[in-house]
């Protein structure tokens, strides 16, 4: 039997090697002048200084009262700001809240109620979608840059120099357990508002681990946001192997190819409408003389073979979702097309019916899964119990996704269950949206569904029925949901129909709707020329 100061040695070692706070210090005092993130106004951080600038974020939160275990959300581009501030809510034993810059009205109502965040640092451009939203518990806002038009009378709002505390002796000495919640991480639900997925360390190194061919000499580009998983755990998995990554605010298809070579970029992980763009340019002879050694496309396709081929680089696949560890991963260029990988070690992975009984070898199912051992994925959705055990039913994960297994053991991802829509890497809470459409005067009801869209995923139609007597014209209708909706959210496609399809029990047969996908009558905002674009939020330039 293990004596009681063995399990201790194995659990400092455990926290080392997962806990952020102790990553942070171990690396800091290995390779304090090995450089861990370069940014695009021209600065760099080296291991010692990431650790500087997180205890002296820590704190200052520490110093506005941030407790451990107190969530704190953010509301930051990609930048220093956004990694800094993360880090050091996470240095501090806090729980870190990230909040999708794009989100405005009852969506970002619904995300800060349920986060209970007293505190929220921002981007000081986005306080003002804060005037006509109820924000629940919130009581401070730390404002990094200059607040532009109205603030909320309501709301604290305090400059970010609060944040950048010279002295940090007195920081609290905290131990963080690996089972900690680290992070509340809000994905979009389908049936009802967005969902916290509570991530622990344990969760994130699980993630980790499974990128099995990243190494410590590895650079990643850091274009995915990091309040989503994707980018989220890119910059987790390079802190944790002592590797570097260079932060950009957004993936862009002109300058990609620039930002690969200017920063040595070796890794990183691309969605499938990313590589299609990229396939899209013109062809060069010096396409495959880049820097990138091994990517993660997903999903894996004709796309994904031919971007390793053009561009002379190694392609890997997977199927991850917030909640779960990146449950299905591939190994290198893999031949099967449309694979995910198969379950890697550590994970069951089955394909159920409804009634979560396995179905035959290649029938279509939803793909369950579970881990062998705790903490590894999440332990729920915060203050949703009852989403919780939906999700958890039969002590295994549910993902709402339908797959197909073949005899090998090859997982390929069928279709989404559920009614979100995936578009430019963003899911769509399709109810969200309806939501927002419906507080129209003029729309009486309104169903929202995928059509086919570049790079496997979907652009979004609404179809709406009109209050009696009255019409709703589509140009009209986009200008309402500019400030209502995040971006990616506004649909492209826009039908009008006298009354929605619906079952006996007075359910949208949303399935009608999507199987007629575009018919004649349905009006395209492109093909109309109307741009709807993201708003673009530069970060904020160090001083000094």
């Amino acid at each position: 039997m293990e004596s009681a100061e063995a399990m201790a040695r194995d659990l400092q070692d455990l926290r080392k090697d997962c806990v952020l706070r102790d990553i942070i210090d171990h690396r800091a005092a290995e390779s304090p002048d090995k450089v861990f993130a370069i940014f695009e106004n021209g600065s760099q951080w080296t291991f010692a200084t990431l650790r500087t600038k997180v205890r002296r974020v820590a704190a200052g939160l520490h110093a506005c009262g941030v407790k451990p275990g107190d969530v704190v959300a953010g509301w930051l581009p990609n930048g220093p700001d956004a990694l800094s501030v993360w880090f050091g809510v996470n240095y501090l034993g806090a729980i870190y809240a990230p909040i999708n810059i794009a989100m405005r009205g009852k969506v970002l109502a619904n995300i800060i109620n349920n986060s209970g965040a007293r505190l929220m640092i921002a981007d000081a451009t986005l306080i003002e979608r804060l005037n006509d939203v109820d924000t629940g518990d919130l009581q401070r806002i730390i404002a990094v840059g200059t607040p532009t038009g109205h603030t909320p009378p309501a709301l604290e709002i305090v400059d970010s120099s609060i944040l950048d505390q010279a002295d940090d002796s007195g920081l609290p000495d905290v131990t963080i357990e690996p089972w900690d919640t680290q992070l509340i991480i809000y994905t979009s639900g389908t049936t009802g508002p967005s969902k916290g997925v509570m991530t622990s360390s344990l969760h994130l190194r699980a993630t980790a681990t499974s990128f099995l061919y990243l190494r410590s000499d590895d650079r990643g580009l850091l274009s995915l946001p990091l309040f989503h998983v994707s980018g989220i755990g890119l910059a987790y998995r390079l802190l944790r192997i002592g590797g570097s990554c260079a932060v950009t605010d957004s993936f862009r298809t002109q300058t990609f190819w620039e930002s690969v070579r200017r920063y040595n970029i070796t890794t990183m992980t691309l969605l499938g409408a990313m590589a299609e763009f990229l396939l899209k340019t013109p062809v060069a002879s010096e396409d495959a003389n880049n820097p990138l050694r091994a990517i993660n496309i997903v999903p894996f396709g004709r796309i994904a073979k031919e971007f390793g081929r053009r561009f002379g680089v190694d392609v890997y696949t997977s199927f991850n979702m917030t909640e779960v560890s990146n449950p299905i991963v591939s190994g290198l260029n893999p031949d099967a097309e449309g694979t995910c990988g198969r379950a890697r070690d550590g994970v069951e992975a089955r394909i159920v019916d409804e009634n979560d009984f396995e179905v035959p070898t290649g029938a279509v199912g939803e793909l369950v899964v579970r881990s062998d051992a705790p903490w590894t994925m999440t332990s729920g959705y915060y203050r949703d119990p009852e989403a919780t055990a939906r999700a958890w039913r039969n002590g295994w994960f549910h993902t709402g996704d339908a797959f197909r297994c073949d005899e090998a053991g090859n997982f390929y991802f069928v279709d989404r269950l559920k009614d979100a829509i995936r578009r430019r890497g963003e899911n769509i809470s399709t109810f969200e949206a309806e939501g927002a459409i419906c507080e129209h005067p003029d729309v009486r009801e309104a169903a929202v569904v995928g059509v086919p869209g570049a790079g496997g995923e979907s652009d979004v139609l609404a179809v709406l029925a009109p209050v009696e007597g009255m019409e709703i014209d589509p140009v009209e209708m986009i200008e309402f949901l500019r400030p209502r909706m995040p971006h990616f959210m506004i649909p492209r496609y826009i039908r009008i129909l006298p009354e929605l399809p619906k079952t006996s029990s007075q359910k949208v047969q949303k399935h009608l709707l999507r199987d007629a996908a575009i018919t004649p009558d349905t009006w395209d905002r492109e093909a109309a020329g109307i741009e709807v674009k993201r708003e673009r939020l530069m970060a904020r330039e160090e001083q000094g």
